[in-house]
């Protein structure tokens, strides 16, 4: 009795260890996703915008210029949509790890064929024809990136670990952005950029673009080669392929209800999020604030140093206080004391460098920490059946709206100074988000 007993025991740990094994490496896979998605997404913001004009032709006005260049990244927002869609339906039909595998290999890929474009002196606007077409397919795969390997990283957690893991998975986004400047930075030293035929021109700026593509290969084999698939999902489909497409499940119901609710939640997290990522290092730190390329670049590195670890914070109380409560709570916060920093950065002058970097840190840290939480709650609001393609739809094609936050501006500058359009954007952002989480129930205890 005792040896079957101690049999029993080694067994029962044997097992729990290979679940470990399994969680760690599902974990793993979704954060270097995350952080490789966002390394992608921001090549073209970081390295290639600075020689745009080499896939353009010669003496186009400044509007045209804005507009081709807004189109290389709006077409990747664009895209993303649709790939969580594909990729969402894939991922609950067949599979998170066959998902996952499938949206690497193709941004790998895509993103290697961009480092290998031609310029306008060789193949006329084609070749700026060629680089948004990339970069709308870019998109596709990058928005299924996500979609099967944060479910599946989310449904191997614990579930007293979830918040931690949400996190984790989430500060990939300040890590590849710091890493994405600091190899752009040293590119550009090595291989300086002094009009049309100088090295970074030439070939400088694919060194950035073939680094995304080696990883995300490396990405792809780790996948293959070392993360299964979700028990989860396998416990629910059998582990063989459903016959019905999820999203006739995920629009109709109670899983419809789920995702309007999400939806309106996320548009007005993502109104805000879009303050601070984007407008904010060029809008505000440039254009209002003056500050040196130098200045701007310090500032946001120390500011998403600190995101890294502040998002897997926000995670943690997540957990403790609860989703809903965090987001109740910390939408308020962001419309009140997140617009008062705002308008002091916008409407007080004269404002030292340190003061800047203080208030940019403080303000980035409060009006970005509901993304610590949002990976986690979005997946603990749907069913296994249609988990990914929920979260896929509910974390990308919410950021369709807030994506033209500009258009906003200009049209809220007929009321007002337009400095201040922002601050009414952030507070109106932080007032849809938290409605959208009232609406939603508390999420923390779900099981899976």
């Amino acid at each position: 009795m005792e040896t079957l007993t101690a049999q029993v025991g080694a067994h029962r740990a044997e097992s729990e260890q290979s679940i470990d094994v399994k969680r760690k490496s599902a974990i793993k896979g979704a954060f270097f996703s995350e952080y490789i998605d966002m390394f992608d997404i921001y090549l073209p913001v970081v390295a290639l915008s600075p020689v745009l004009f080499y896939f353009q032709p010669p003496n186009l006005s400044s509007g045209t210029e804005t507009i081709l260049a807004s189109l290389v990244f709006i077409t990747t927002l664009l895209g993303r949509p649709l790939g969580a869609l594909l990729f969402g339906i894939m991922a609950d039909s067949i599979g998170r790890r066959k998902a996952s595998i499938y949206s690497v290999s193709g941004f790998g890929v895509v993103t290697l064929l961009i480092a290998c474009l031609p310029g306008y002196q060789t193949l006329g606007i084609g070749a700026y024809v060629m680089l948004v077409l990339l970069r709308f397919i870019d998109g596709i795969f990058l928005g299924g990136g996500y979609t099967g390997a944060m479910p599946l990283a989310i449904e191997y957690s614990k579930k007293h670990q979830r918040g931690f893991v949400g996190g984790l998975i989430i500060s990939g986004f300040p890590a590849a952005y710091v890493s994405i400047n600091l190899i752009t930075m040293l590119v550009f030293f090595l291989f300086p950029l002094n009009g049309l035929d100088s090295p970074y021109v030439q070939w400088g700026w694919r060194i950035p673009f073939i680094i995304g593509g080696v990883l995300a290969a490396f990405l792809a084999l780790y996948y293959i080669f070392k993360v299964k698939e979700s028990e989860i999902w396998e416990s629910e489909t059998g582990g063989v392929k459903r016959e019905k497409l999820a999203l006739s499940d995920l629009l109709r119901g109670k899983s419809g209800r789920n995702l309007l609710q999400v939806l309106l939640m996320m548009s007005g997290f993502w109104l805000t999020q879009n303050i601070i990522t984007i407008y904010l290092p060029t809008g505000l730190l440039v254009h209002t604030l003056h500050l040196s390329g130098f200045e701007m670049t310090s500032t946001l590195l120390i500011t998403y140093c600190v995101l890294f670890f502040s998002y897997i914070g926000s995670g943690m109380l997540g957990q403790k206080i609860g989703r809903r409560r965090f987001f109740l709570i910390a939408g308020p916060l962001i419309a009140v004391l997140g617009s008062a920093l705002l308008y002091v950065l916008t409407t007080v002058p004269g404002l030292s460098l340190g003061t800047i970097m203080l208030l940019v840190g403080v303000l980035a840290v409060l009006v970005t920490s509901p993304w610590g939480v949002i990976v986690t709650y979005i997946n603990e609001r749907f069913v296994t059946d249609v988990r990914a393609t929920g979260f896929g739809m509910g974390f990308s094609l919410s950021v369709i709206i807030p994506s033209f936050y500009a258009f906003y501006m200009d049209w809220l500058s007929a009321l007002m100074p337009l400095a201040l359009t922002s601050v009414v954007l952030l507070a109106l952002g932080a007032v849809i988000g938290t409605l959208g989480a009232y609406m939603g129930p508390e999420t923390k205890d779900v099981d899976f």
